[in-house]
C-alpha cells in the first residue's frame, strides 16, 4: 500500500476477485526511486544544471516530515519555504471567505490562482536570494522557476482521497489553525478552494516537471514504520505514462466509506474487512477523487486520477467532450451498499440553471440507480404521489426537520418496487433515494457535494451530529410535476433491445438501451453475451461496469494492447482514443451469461452529428 492511512488488502481481496489495487504500468524500463536515492537524484540533477531544487508540494502534504526527509538525505542542502511569501493568513481568509460561505458544506466554486495567494514582491526576494544547493519547499515553489536559470523541479503529488483521510484524522487546511474544525468544512475548504487552485497551479508544471513524488506515502516514519518510503519518478515517465494510460483500459483505485445506512453486499462480494461496521460507499470512478498506482521497477507510487485527464484530455475524453466540458471528467460510476443497511436520504439534485448561478459549477448532478442487487423488500423512492398537497409536504418537512413529527415519505414520494438489473433514471430536480436492502451501481454526472437532502429519517451521521439538510435549496428545485404518472412514463423500465446477435463466435449478444432521460446527457448501453461482445469508443471516453458475470477481459482487435481483465462489479475506464474492443469470457470465467452497463456522453461519438 502507498497510503498510509488505507485499510485495504493490497490487490485481489481475501475473499473475491475485485481488484481494491487496480495497477498502470509505467513505461518499459523505467524505476521507481525511493527515500535518500530519489531526493539524491533530484539534487544531483539540479547540481548539474547549476540551478535550485524546487519543491512544490500539494495542500495537503505532510510538510514536516517531507521536511526531516530532505534534510536526511541532503544535509548540505539549505531549505526555504517559499510559503514565507505567502500572504498572511488573516489576508487569504478574508480572500476566500465570500467562497467558502456560513453553510456546513455548500460553498461557491472559486477560480483563483495561486498567485493570488502570494505576494509577487516577497516572491521575486525569495527568487533573488537564493544561494547554492538551496531546496525551495511548499506549495508554490514552482511559482518562481520563470525568474530562475535552470531550476530543478519536482511534484509531490496527493490524492483527495488521502487528504480526506488525513483531515478526519485532525490534519488541517493549507495554512490554517483548524485541526479540530468539522470534518466537512475541511473538505468544503479543500474542494471549492484549495483543490481547485492547486490544480490550476500543477497543470503548468506538467510539461517540464523533473520528478514527480508520491506525497500519499510522505508521514513521520514512527507513524507507520512498515510503510514503504514515498517514490519518486521522472517527468518524463509520468508523460509518458500518461500518454499510455490513454491508449488502454484502465482502472482507478477505489476507496471505501462507511455510513449511516451503509450495508453489508461488499463486505461479502468484494471482501472488504469483515469487522467493520459497514460500507456506504465505493468509489470506483470518481477521478477527482480517485487514485492512480503508476507500477514498474520498485513497485508503485500513488498519484491522482485527475493527473491523467489534465495531462491527456483529448485522447482520453474525445475532442468532443473535451469541447464541451474542458478537462474535466464528466461521468460518475459509485456503488451505494444499504444490503442490510437503512434508507439514503431523501434528496434532490440542482437544475443546471440553479447550480450555475448559486454555486457557479459548469453541469449539475443527473444520475441514475442501476440496481447491482436487491432484496425481495428492496424500494426506491422516486418522484412525488399524484394529487398530493405540495404546501402541506413542504410544512411536514420543516416540521421534522425542526424537531416535531417525522416526515411520513410513504403519504407523499412513490415507492417503486427495485428488482436486480432494474435502472431507475434521476434528472435533476426528481425527489429520490434508494431504499434499504439494495446494492446501487449509481451512474451519474460528475458534481459531487451538490446532494440537498430534504429528509434523513431523523439520524444523526457517524460522528454524531445530524447531517445537513438542506431544505431552501431543496424545495427551490423540485420538480412538483414529476408524479406517479409521469414517472411512470419517463424514469422506470426504459429498457428498449437494439441488437440481437448470435453465432459461433460472438454466442448469443444482446444490446439494450437502458437510459437515461433525455434531461440527462448521459447514455447507458447494457450488453449481455455468452461468449463476447464488440464495441467501438466512436472517439468519445466509455466507462463500464461488469454488471453481471464473474470475469471478462478487454482485448483490442489489433493487439493495440494487451488483454485487460476485469471482475465482477469492477467499474473500468476506456479512453476514446482505444476505438475498436471486445470484451468476451476468459478461461476462468465461469458465469454461463455475462453483462456489462456502459456510459457515454450522447453527441460526443464521431457517428453523432
Amino acid at each position: 500500500m502507498t497510503t498510509p492511512t488505507s485499510d485495504l488488502h493490497e490487490g485481489h481481496t481475501d475473499r473475491g476477485r475485485y481488484d481494491t489495487q487496480p495497477t498502470v504500468s509505467l513505461p518499459s524500463g523505467e524505476s521507481i526511486l525511493r527515500g535518500a536515492a530519489a531526493w539524491q537524484a533530484a539534487a544531483a540533477t539540479a547540481t548539474a544544471r547549476g540551478g535550485a531544487l524546487l519543491v512544490d508540494t500539494y495542500p495537503g502534504v505532510d510538510i514536516p516530515a517531507l521536511t526531516a526527509q530532505l534534510r536526511e538525505a541532503l544535509p548540505e542542502w539549505n531549505i526555504v519555504s517559499v510559503e514565507d511569501a505567502a500572504l498572511p493568513v488573516d489576508e487569504v481568509e478574508q480572500l476566500i471567505a465570500p467562497n467558502l460561505t456560513d453553510d456546513r458544506v455548500l460553498g461557491v466554486m472559486s477560480h483563483f490562482a495561486l498567485s493570488d495567494f502570494y505576494d509577487a514582491d516577497r516572491l521575486s526576494t525569495v527568487a533573488q536570494n537564493l544561494a547554492a544547493s538551496t531546496i525551495v519547499l511548499g506549495w508554490g515553489a514552482g511559482l518562481i522557476a520563470a525568474e530562475l536559470d535552470n531550476p530543478t523541479t519536482v511534484i509531490v503529488d496527493m490524492a483527495r482521497w488521502e487528504i480526506q483521510l488525513r483531515q478526519r484524522a485532525g490534519a488541517t487546511n493549507w495554512r490554517a489553525d483548524n485541526a479540530n474544525e468539522d470534518g466537512l468544512r475541511k473538505y468544503k475548504r479543500g474542494f471549492y478552494v484549495e483543490w481547485r487552485t492547486a490544480d490550476r497551479h500543477k497543470r503548468t508544471l506538467f510539461d517540464t516537471v523533473d520528478f514527480v513524488m508520491d506525497g500519499n506515502a510522505i508521514a513521520p516514519a514512527a507513524a507507520h514504520p512498515d510503510s514503504p518510503e514515498a517514490g519518486m519518478i521522472t517527468g518524463d515517465a509520468f508523460r509518458q505514462a500518461m500518454q499510455d494510460a490513454a491508449t488502454r483500459p484502465f482502472r482507478v483505485v477505489p476507496f471505501f466509506d462507511p455510513g449511516v445506512w451503509g450495508g453489508q453486499w461488499m463486505k461479502k462480494t468484494v471482501g472488504l474487512d469483515p469487522s467493520k461496521d459497514n460500507y456506504a460507499w465505493c468509489f470506483d470512478c470518481v477521478p477527482e477523487e480517485n487514485s492512480l498506482l503508476l507500477e514498474g521497477d520498485g513497485g508503485v507510487i500513488e498519484i491522482p486520477s485527475i493527473d491523467l485527464v489534465f495531462a491527456q484530455p483529448i485522447e482520453l475524453l474525445g475532442a468532443k467532450n473535451f469541447s464541451r466540458f474542458g478537462a474535466d471528467f464528466p461521468i460518475r460510476f459509485d456503488l451505494l451498499d444499504t444490503m442490510g443497511g437503512g434508507n439514503l436520504s431523501l434528496q434532490v439534485h440542482p437544475l443546471q440553471d440553479y447550480i450555475r448561478n448559486t454555486f457557479g459549477m459548469a453541469y449539475t448532478q443527473d444520475e441514475s440507480y442501476y440496481l447491482l442487487d436487491a432484496d425481495d423488500d428492496a424500494v426506491v423512492y422516486l418522484g412525488t404521489k399524484t394529487g398530493i398537497d405540495q404546501q402541506q409536504m413542504v410544512d411536514d418537512l420543516t416540521t421534522a426537520q425542526e424537531g416535531g413529527a417525522p416526515f411520513p415519505a410513504e403519504k407523499y414520494i412513490n415507492a417503486f418496487p427495485a428488482r436486480k438489473h432494474d435502472h431507475f433514471a434521476i434528472p435533476a430536480g426528481t425527489i429520490h433515494c434508494s431504499g434499504a436492502n439494495s446494492m446501487v451501481l449509481e451512474i451519474s454526472a460528475t458534481p459531487s457535494t451538490f446532494t440537498f437532502k430534504l429528509w434523513d429519517w431523523g439520524r444523526v451521521g457517524l460522528d454524531g451530529v445530524p447531517r445537513p439538510v438542506h431544505l431552501d435549496h431543496g424545495i427551490r428545485n423540485i420538480q412538483w410535476d414529476r408524479d406517479t404518472e409521469w414517472i411512470n412514463d419517463n424514469l422506470i423500465d426504459q429498457v428498449e433491445t437494439l441488437h440481437t446477435h448470435a453465432d459461433a463466435t460472438d454466442g448469443d449478444v444482446v444490446e439494450e438501451r437502458t437510459g437515461l432521460h433525455e434531461l440527462e446527457f448521459i447514455e447507458t448501453r447494457r450488453h449481455w453475451f455468452t461468449q463476447g461482445a464488440d464495441h467501438d469508443t466512436e472517439g468519445t471516453v466509455n466507462v463500464l461496469n461488469l454488471v453481471e458475470g464473474d470475469e471478462a477481459r478487454i482485448v483490442s482487435p489489433t493487439e493495440a494492447f494487451e488483454p485487460f481483465v476485469v471482475h465482477y462489479a469492477e467499474t473500468f475506464i476506456i479512453p476514446a482514443a482505444v476505438g475498436a474492443y471486445r470484451i468476451e469470457r476468459t478461461e476462468r470465467t465461469q458465469s454461463e451469461r455475462l453483462a456489462t452497463i456502459k456510459a457515454y456522453v450522447r453527441g460526443s461519438r464521431t457517428s453523432d452529428n
